[in-house]
């Protein structure tokens, strides 16, 4: 079990004073519930990755994180307002305004990515098996109204893109804590 609680209080806010978390893993692999979660235990926003990123640009929008997110904090911002990007054909969402907190999540694909080590104090990786993985992100996706053969390729050449970065970055080397995406966080991580 990890003492995320001392972790934290071992360490101090690089963004002004917001102590940014990044949860870090493959598509699919859980982090998503992961951020939930530390949010609610933490009182902390969470800000996803999946709002900068598309299918067509999965890692090369790292730019505008920065400009959108830890600039404005580190200026003295108390609010976030950015347009996510769009990941499907009808896919619109809606602008997102966030309330700076003590405590930021950062979650997603290459949220501990290394131009983002300056910004993030601490970095949790969800370590769970491509192919669970894969049969999570198809399931997530199905919604869209793609066959599942169009969603595997999709998910395939994402994960073909997410290997490049693994490679680059070795996130899970330089997590804090490794958790893994198949046994429930609670168990693993101390509040």
């Amino acid at each position: 079990m990890h003492d995320l609680e001392k972790l934290i209080s071992e360490r101090k806010p690089k963004v002004g004073d917001t102590f940014f978390i990044a949860v870090d893993g493959h598509g699919g692999s859980g982090k998503s519930t992961l951020g939930k979660l530390l949010a609610t235990k933490l009182n902390a926003e969470l800000i996803h990755t999946d709002d900068f990123a598309s299918w067509e640009n999965p890692l090369d929008w790292h730019k505008d994180l920065i400009e959108k997110v830890f600039k404005p904090i580190s200026e003295g911002a108390k609010v976030l307002n950015y347009q996510p990007t769009s990941w499907w054909e009808n896919h619109h969402p809606e602008k997102v305004s966030k309330s700076v907190t003590g405590t930021m999540i950062l979650e997603g694909v290459s949220s501990s990515r290394g131009e983002f080590r300056d910004y993030i104090s601490l970095s949790i990786f969800v370590d769970t098996p491509k192919e669970i993985c894969l049969e999570r992100g198809i399931e997530r996706d199905r919604s869209t109204g793609k066959s599942e053969e169009e969603l595997r390729k999709m998910w395939e050449e994402w994960f073909a893109e997410e290997d490049k970065y693994i490679k680059q970055d070795n996130p899970k080397a330089y997590a804090d804590i490794v958790v893994s995406g198949i046994e429930p966080f609670e168990q693993q991580l101390k509040f």
